[in-house]
């Protein structure tokens, strides 16, 4: 049974390092861009991986505690990702609005 522990010990922290890389390359792609879409989409994708790690560190750790924090982690960044894109949305708006209005002026 030892030899299965350290498989999946192993197999945690194999995927816990994978996530951590890919985590730095949503990082590097929310940094620069280049348009707020991927932008948008790389720190979402990158409060995803947070939560798979929280997820993974409880199974391994055995600890329950850890998965409610997962859950209030996922609740946060779902609403973190919903106000950015209103934001974006209302900038958007407003700089269409004023092109229009200055093709209007012409």
């Amino acid at each position: 049974m030892n030899a299965l522990e350290n498989v999946k010990n192993i197999v945690y922290i194999g995927a816990l390092v994978i996530l951590a890389v890919m985590l730095m390359f949503c990082l590097l792609r929310a940094v620069l861009g280049p348009r707020v879409a991927d932008r948008i989409v790389a720190v979402n994708m990158m409060g995803t991986m947070v939560m798979v790690m929280i997820a993974i560190l409880a199974v391994k750790m055995g600890e329950g505690y850890l998965v409610d924090i997962c859950l209030i982690y996922a609740m946060i960044s779902f609403l973190s990702v919903v106000v950015i894109t209103k934001v974006y949305m209302g900038v958007y708006r407003e700089k269409k609005m004023k092109e229009k209005e200055g093709k209007q002026d012409v």
